[in-house]
């Protein structure tokens, strides 16, 4: 369960990437195409089960639910016969069966129900309408933007509904004519055990219409290549790896469909001073050892400005202050700046300092 193996159909591993399966797909695709294979229903049977593979694994989400399908065949379902049987233990020979039963397999139903028959106005309405498809990308932002928040810009290269056509990929002013494949439907059904099993058309994609002439803008696709700047609100305080879902700027939907989102990955450059570990910030700041013996006044930079820090006389190098609030505000509280004072020994001294350094270390008795 489910019974055919996607994957050995485009013989390709479980593991295989999204690019692994076009590759596979468009290999096989051209091999068994019935313009290749006229009048060869063998070919034909294997375009449409390579085509069924396709529709699938080509999907992450479809893929993801498929492949928890195939482990519940592999593992959790072994002690029953048959679909039925589990059915019938689950809701009794006498009731009809539902696919929101299917709520405690957590959403396993929407991929039964592509595969297996629930009706016909069902099917086309999924097959031919559908969301496009969720873009990810990456994006690096500097450590101030990713501190106070704000707004960027970025690039990013995707496909829109073509201008010309709206979409439909046809040649505007001209008509679509029914599938000659599937006869309008969009889908074509076949026996499979005890159920109806249901697959979109491969040669008009579940449309149920066929392009007649192509629209000279798309050549049919309905989709055009662009290139969009995209404005991005990032919120003060964002974590290095914070993932951002931007609504209705992924892959434009077919059939009239919603367009899918667009997931951004915020990666957070790396400060020349700070460091950031949480709500709190860490800084190393050098002074020279005068101050350190001496005790003294500094200037230390924040995230909010410069402040002044007192330096306590005989301060070794190594030794943290706390500066209470100076850290990053989330969710309404702000975390603290760390800073550690290295002690700097200078390595070229003068006459005059090294007969100074002399006398100072015998007056405190050190050795030297």
């Amino acid at each position: 369960m489910p019974q055919k193996d996607y994957y050995e159909i485009l013989g390709i591993s479980e593991k295989a990437s999204l690019e692994d399966i076009k590759k596979a797909y468009r290999r096989l695709a051209k091999k068994y195409h019935p313009d290749s294979n006229p009048n060869n229903k063998m070919a034909e049977e294997r375009f449409k089960e390579i085509s069924e593979a396709y529709e699938v694994l080509s999907n992450p989400e479809k893929r993801r639910k498929y492949d928890q399908l195939r482990q519940m065949g592999q593992k959790g379902l072994a002690g029953f016969e048959d679909f039925e049987d589990l059915f019938a233990r689950k809701k009794g020979k006498e009731q009809a069966f539902s696919f929101e039963d299917l709520g405690g397999f957590g959403d396993l139903g929407d991929l039964f129900s592509s595969f297996f028959d629930l009706g016909e106005t069902t099917r086309q309405r999924r097959w031919s309408t559908q969301r496009g498809a969720d873009l990810f990308t990456e994006i690096e932002i500097p450590f101030d933007l990713a501190i106070s928040g704000g707004k960027t810009t970025m690039e990013l290269k995707k496909e829109e509904i073509c201008p010309l056509c709206g979409g439909t990929g046809a040649k505007p002013g001209s008509s679509l004519s029914a599938c000659p494949e599937c006869g309008g439907r969009g889908i074509l059904s076949f026996v499979q055990g005890a159920f109806a099993v249901s697959r979109p058309c491969p040669r008009c994609m579940g449309r149920g219409k066929i392009i007649r002439i192509p629209c000279t803008r798309c050549g049919g696709k309905g989709q055009i290549p662009t290139r969009k700047r995209i404005l991005i609100t990032i919120p003060a305080g964002i974590n290095d790896g914070t993932q951002l879902r931007l609504r209705g700027q992924g892959r434009p939907g077919n059939g009239g469909g919603p367009p899918g989102d667009l997931i951004v990955k915020v990666n957070v450059g790396k400060h020349r001073f700070f460091e950031r570990r949480g709500k709190d910030v860490y800084c190393k700041v050098p002074i020279n050892i005068a101050q350190a013996i001496l005790g003294s006044k500094i200037k230390i930079r924040t995230i909010d400005g410069r402040v002044i820090l007192k330096i306590p006389p005989g301060t070794q190098s190594g030794t943290k202050f706390r500066l209470r609030g100076k850290g990053i505000k989330i969710d309404g509280s702000k975390g603290d700046q760390y800073v550690e004072i290295l002690v700097e020994i200078p390595k070229n001294l003068s006459e005059e300092q090294k007969r100074l350094m002399e006398q100072f270390a015998k007056e405190g008795d050190l050795r030297y």
